[in-house]
């Protein structure tokens, strides 16, 4: 089976009939190696929600995928786990044979962490489940950058690796900061754009500082540095960070050789750096929004489930209780039809807000779904929980805000009430519902009370006005 999988006209672009340029400006092509056209279907819909634009191919045998990667050109292969009808061909090792350097992801249903880790070790760029699958767009931005930066340090070490005199060519270089420093790391040259990356206005500040010493002084990282420690006497490039003269953090990526002398001594090191703060940066806010919710900043529906099954699972092995909490913001319906939906959404913003100021480092507050949240209390035994479920009910209905918030809250204790996510999800859900209807139940009786006081009062008016209450 070879098809081409398409979720919407502008987004799915087909692999050949555009110049090499243009898609690369435009999209990353997928090579999908899976037998379920569902699986990949969610696939392309997550890339779709994160705004990449893809084109993308499907195949299931290993004679199709020989033939696609030798007509068509891709960025990134994703390939179910375990890879059936291949018999003893694995994605990688086909492309290891055809010599072919196109980052692998994996997805499986069920992946257990010695299998993934193998298959990492053996070269996949990363491996994911596909009950997490919003981690693919994130594994993907980071195996094209690693594969395009990759490629860009092999072009500059192949540079480096020539000659002194292709070394002075690449000092005048824009797009690196190239240093030469001593056997204790105190910089002797640097080109201008290490002096920019640093912040700094000219190469003569820069000399005398002592940025690498830390490392050249490691002999682990030393090894890393100059790419010994690896296979064929190659390594990953090691990363670090330096303090620019305005003080701010730079990222950098370094990979470097030894220099030696006329005859033969050895006498400083020359090291290539790499700015990926803004790739970081990146990263990181794909992470967050893959993991948070966009309204509160809290953590969403999906990383809220990670956390409690893995608080599940480290409360069996430690046999420790810990606290689920479900809150409900009163009356939202009422507030948006009131003061209007932005009021609504600042008031979810504001109990956001009290859940984080009550947490600690270890717990964590989520956003559960609409008006609904939920906290994580580690280590927290019934007595502690309902205190901090208190203190954020009378928090959230004292800030001094309008329109004044009210919440019910729902306590569920591990193993107590379930030592499963289902189970605990619907004892807390049972036990929030049940303020509720206690709090309709008080708000009914008031209401009645004060109906039946102002009916006495209006029959004792009339009555001293000289009315029958049966004639009017």
């Amino acid at each position: 089976m070879s098809s081409r999988t398409e979720i919407s006209a502008d987004q799915i672009v087909p692999t050949s009939g555009l110049s090499v340029s243009r898609l690369r400006r435009n999209l990353v092509r997928v090579l999908f190696i899976h037998r379920s056209m569902a699986h990949v279907g969610r696939c392309l819909l997550e890339l779709k929600r994160m705004r990449f634009t893809v084109a993308s191919e499907v195949v299931s045998t290993s004679e199709q995928c020989v033939e696609k990667l030798r007509s068509e050109h891709y960025d990134v292969i994703v390939a179910e786990h375990p890879t059936v009808s291949w018999q003893e061909i694995q994605p990688l090792n086909l492309l290891r044979r055809m010599e072919n350097e196109l980052p692998v992801i994996f997805v499986a249903d069920d992946l257990k962490r010695e299998t993934a880790a193998d298959l990492i070790l053996k070269g996949a760029a990363d491996c994911i489940e596909m009950t997490a699958l919003g981690h693919l767009p994130v594994a993907i931005h980071r195996a094209l950058n690693e594969k395009r930066l990759r490629d860009q340090r092999e072009r500059a070490e192949k540079d480096l690796r020539r000659s002194e005199a292709r070394y002075r060519a690449l000092v005048g270089n824009l797009n690196y900061g190239m240093c030469r420093c001593n056997l204790d790391g105190w910089f002797l040259e640097v080109n201008e754009t290490m002096s920019r990356m640093l912040g700094y206005g000219s190469k003569e500040e820069l000399l005398g500082l002592d940025l690498v010493r830390e490392i050249i002084q490691d002999p682990g990282k030393l090894k890393r540095l100059l790419g010994l420690s690896g296979p064929d006497g190659f390594a990953d490039p090691i990363e670090a960070e330096w303090k620019r003269k305005d003080q701010g953090i730079l990222k950098v990526r370094l990979s470097g050789r030894e220099v030696l002398s006329e005859q033969g001594e050895f006498e400083a090191y020359e090291i290539i750096a790499e700015d990926i703060t803004k790739q970081r940066e990146l990263e990181d806010h794909l992470r967050r929004q893959a993991t948070s919710d966009s309204l509160t900043g809290l953590a969403n529906y999906r990383h809220f489930v990670d956390v409690l099954d893995s608080e599940i699972k480290r409360s069996m092995r430690t046999n420790r209780k810990f606290a689920l909490l479900f809150f409900d913001l009163d009356g939202l319906k009422r507030i948006n039809d009131r003061y209007g939906h932005i009021v609504g959404s600042q008031a979810l913003c504001r109990l956001a807000d009290v859940l984080c100021s009550c947490c600690r480092e270890v717990d964590t507050a989520a956003r559960f779904g609409g008006d609904e949240f939920a906290l994580v209390l580690p280590e927290a035994n019934a007595k502690s929980a309902s205190l901090v479920a208190q203190r954020i009910c009378e928090k959230a209905a004292s800030d001094g805000k309008v329109p004044k918030l009210s919440v019910s809250v729902g306590v569920a204790i591990y193993p107590k009430h379930g030592q499963i996510i289902e189970s605990l999800l619907s004892a807390a859900d049972a036990a929030l519902y049940a303020m509720k209807r206690q709090k309709s139940k008080a708000v009914h009786s008031g209401l009645t009370t004060k109906l039946n006081i102002s009916t006495r009062l209006v029959s004792r008016k009339m009555a001293r006005a000289g009315v029958s209450v049966n004639e009017y």
